[in-house]
């Protein structure tokens, strides 16, 4: 059986989907939270995306190098059908030893005290990997939540799913890229796009402000380019 790094790689990724390397590392996960997380079988990404059950992820971090930092809050809430449902909706902030930044406190407002009142990153994975099993991760751009999870879920259990995801950051990129113009990177952020197509602001560097805004950012997207609804799983993923 091929070894959980190579499982993780991005080609073989690309060779064996989602759905088979989620059994593969099911036969290797030990029992508890990462196996309950893996034997929920997947979307069919031949799924119309209106059909897929979704959940909108969002961390705020100590830093953007998941190989040093620290994760500081989680915040989620689940899209399904083009609707957000608020009784889903999570905050966590975590508990950790790492020290906060004056720069960092500024942006995401979480002191020392309130990260010493958190939980365990223990804990508020195991809550995330039990929201998400069988879901598909919705992120505005994915290199965060894709690298600090898999860190956590390496800390945690001693290996880590590949994780599908859809990123609202990718989405408007690509719709920008077709038109073979210029354009500033600043326009991809996601206060940027929600403005450009009259969203109402909302407060950032929340994990579950940030997680909420995405999901209504995707519902407007999905709005402009799927009114015959044949966009399905793999028009959108990563």
């Amino acid at each position: 059986m091929p070894s959980a790094s190579l499982i993780n790689s991005p080609m073989f990724s690309w060779l064996l989907g989602y759905e088979a390397k989620r059994k593969l590392l099911l036969k290797k996960a030990p029992a508890g939270v990462l196996h309950d997380f893996l034997s929920v079988p997947l979307p069919n990404i031949n799924t119309p995306i209106d059909k897929v059950a979704i959940l909108a992820v969002d961390f705020e971090t100590t830093g953007l190098n998941a190989k040093q930092d620290k994760l500081l809050s989680v915040g989620y809430i689940t899209l399904q059908q083009q609707q957000i449902s608020l009784k889903s909706s999570y905050h966590q902030i975590i508990k950790s030893k790492a020290q906060l930044e004056e720069s960092n406190v500024i942006i995401h407002h979480i002191t020392d005290s309130q990260k010493e009142q958190g939980q365990a990153l223990a804990t508020v994975v195991a809550s995330l990997l039990q929201a998400l099993a069988g879901k598909v991760m919705l992120v505005h751009f994915a290199r965060i939540e894709k690298q600090f999870l898999t860190e956590a879920c390496y800390e945690l259990y001693g290996m880590a799913p590949s994780f599908p995801m859809i990123d609202t950051l990718a989405l408007a990129k690509r719709r920008l890229d077709k038109r073979d113009v210029a354009y500033d990177p600043s326009e991809l952020r996601l206060a940027s796009l929600r403005h450009k197509i009259q969203l109402p602001e909302h407060h950032g560097h929340n994990a579950l402000n940030d997680a909420i805004a995405t999901a209504e950012l995707f519902m407007a997207q999905m709005s402009k380019v799927n009114k015959d609804g044949k966009i399905t799983l793999k028009d959108v993923l990563l």
